[in-house]
This record gives structure tokens, sequence and C-alpha cells, in this order.
């Protein structure tokens, strides 16, 4: 009785496996390769960042917000035509950049910042209380050599330590982008220093007034390296 049994079990397995083409055991393997490709696939196409990368792209959000947020305070306070020129860079590039950043965090499904954290809003306040040669040494030395030697190294790791390809590309697109401003920086921070040096503390507020000698200086110097500024930054890269 138990052989006819056994028997009947082979002889259902032999007529399903005629059915389908397969033999039971393949069709098992079969079946469960299907489902693991299936799920791989979804995870694909949903481009689902890590926690690690998604916190990148929030700090470069945060690096790019401040320096637009500067950039226009810059512009409404200096009164140094080339720290003006330097601001509305910071201002048309990192704006671009940002575009460029939140772009890619809506095809991700990541949600950035619209807005300084309180750190950098911190900053922001403490400089817009400046004036004069103070105001433009503040934001030198703050929105155009310390916060881009600190993207700088942001970039760096987004581009060492980032599991998404996209977002490696794009930290390697902004690389030179941000190279270029601290050249820049450091070429309008001498500049005004050197200014500042030879015309004394209302050098860069009267850059407009003649008659002396240090004024004819003040005139010339402003307007002659500015110029030069602008041509020789991208030449260093």
């Amino acid at each position: 009785m138990q052989e006819r049994k056994n028997l009947n079990r082979l002889l259902g397995a032999a007529l399903l496996a005629c059915l389908f083409g397969l033999p039971p055991a393949a069709q098992a393997q079969s079946g469960s390769t299907s489902a693991t490709q299936g799920a791989g696939a979804g995870q694909k196409a949903g481009g689902k960042l890590s926690r690690a990368d998604e916190n990148l792209m929030r700090e470069m959000a945060q690096s790019n917000l401040a320096e637009i947020e500067t950039g226009k305070i810059a512009l409404s306070q200096s009164k140094n035509d080339q720290v003006r020129n330097f601001a509305q860079k910071m201002v048309d590039d990192h704006t671009q950049a940002q575009k460029e950043l939140e772009q890619l965090a809506q095809a991700k499904g990541v949600t950035l910042p619209t807005e300084p954290d309180r750190k950098h809003k911190a900053a922001a306040k403490k400089l817009s209380s400046l004036q004069g040669d103070n105001f433009d040494k503040r934001y030198l030395a703050q929105g155009g050599l310390s916060d881009h030697r600190n993207t700088h190294r942001l970039l760096e790791r987004m581009q060492s330590r980032a599991t998404d390809p996209d977002l490696k590309a794009l930290a390697a697109k902004m690389t030179p982008i941000i190279e270029q401003h601290l050249t820049m920086a450091e070429d309008v921070t001498g500049s005004a220093a050197s200014l500042s040096g030879s015309m004394g503390p209302a050098g860069t507020s009267s850059t407009s007034s003649g008659g002396g000698s240090s004024g004819g200086a003040g005139k010339s110097g402003v307007s002659g390296t500015s110029g030069s500024s602008n041509s020789t930054s991208p030449g260093k890269q």
C-alpha cells in the first residue's frame, strides 16, 4: 500500500514536469532567481541613495546657500569693486550649482534644505554688522577662503566616499569651479590688503576720490587689479 502511494507521488511529479517542461527542482530554482532579479531591478530603478550620500548632498546644499547669502550681502554693503565682482560670481556660480544639485536630489528622492542652517545664519548676521574695510576683509576671509576650502574638502569626500555614480560625477564637475573660486579669493584678498595698506583706513571706501597721490594710486589699483584678477584667475587652474 505504501509503495503504491509512493508510486502515485512519483507519477504526479513526473506529470507536472512534463507539463511545464522543467524538472521540479529546476522550476523552484528558476522561480527563486526571477524573484531575486526582480527585487534588484526595483532597487536600481528607484535610484535610492544611501543615508551617507544623502548627508553629503545636504552638506553641499548648505555650502551653496551660504555662499549665495554672503555674496548678496557683499553686493549690498561693499564699496570695493573687486570684492563686488567676486561676490557676484559667487552668487551666479553657486546658484547654478544649487540648481544642478536640486535636479539630482529630485531624481534620487532626496529633500534638500532651502535656507542656511543656524551656524551659517549666525555667521552671515555677524558679517552684516561690519562696514568698510572690516566688512571686505571678513567677507573674503570667510566666504572667499575659509568656506571654499571647506567646500573643496567636501567635494573630495564626495568623490572618494559617495557610492552613487551620479553624485560622484557632480562632485567632479564642481571641483574645478571651487578651485577657481579659491584662486580668485586669494587674488582679491591680496589686492584688497595692498590697497588698504597704501591708502589708509578709508582706502576701499574712497576709491573714486582724486587729488592726492594716494587717491590716484587707489583708483589705478582698483581698476587695474580687478581686470587682472578676472583675466588671470582661470589660467591658474
